[in-house]
């Protein structure tokens, strides 16, 4: 009797042992993680057929499908249009269940960098000055050309061209080392180019 009595024990001990292995099995087989909103599930190849499903934070189902694993796959999750904050996922086969807890954050974009106003000038000869403006992301340039040392404007154009333009400035009777330019895009970049 005492000899049955420790194979019953001994029995019962292999099963729970083999049940926690099992459940240990799932959980090395599968993960859940969060890409701001997005959830993603991984299941590995051994994992066969399961059942996922999301839960809110106040236990709601909100989704449910069963997949079949033959090899390695991602189950993707879409939660844009849910509040930020903790899910559960849960994963279960037959025999055994996982359940993963992964929060979503709203992305924040980051602020774009100022980049400076690409403008330069070249001297073309005497009297004719070259002006060219990239990488403008709204057309729209005020170019004054300057008097050096009394700031008087000698001339002044709106050019209203996406992207950039290159311009030849004919100057009567000034020479380029007498003038400056003041350009200045529609974001208000300033770009003063002397000669």
């Amino acid at each position: 009797m005492k000899t049955l009595f420790t194979f019953a024990l001994a029995g019962l001990l292999a099963t729970s042992s083999f049940a926690a292995d099992k459940a240990e099995d799932l959980m090395a087989l599968s993960s859940a993680h969060t890409v701001y909103k997005k959830v993603h599930v991984h299941l590995k190849e051994g994992v066969g057929k399961a059942k996922i499903a999301i839960y809110d934070m106040e236990g709601n189902k909100l989704h449910q499908r069963t997949v079949k694993a033959k090899e390695d796959m991602n189950v993707p999750y879409d939660l844009n249009s849910l509040p930020c904050g903790e899910y559960t996922v849960k994963i279960s086969t037959n025999d055994e269940e996982v359940m993963y807890t992964v929060e979503t954050v709203e992305k924040v974009e980051p602020k774009a960098e100022v980049l400076p106003l690409v403008a330069y000038g070249k001297k073309m000869n005497s009297f004719t000055i070259g002006l060219t403006v990239l990488g403008l992301e709204q057309a729209g340039v005020d170019v004054k050309i300057r008097a050096v040392g009394s700031d008087h404007i000698v001339h002044e154009e709106y050019i209203d061209q996406p992207e950039g333009f290159k311009k030849n400035f004919v100057l009567n009777g000034v020479r380029p080392e007498e003038v400056y330019f003041d350009v200045t895009d529609v974001k208000g970049r300033n770009r003063v180019i002397h000669f």
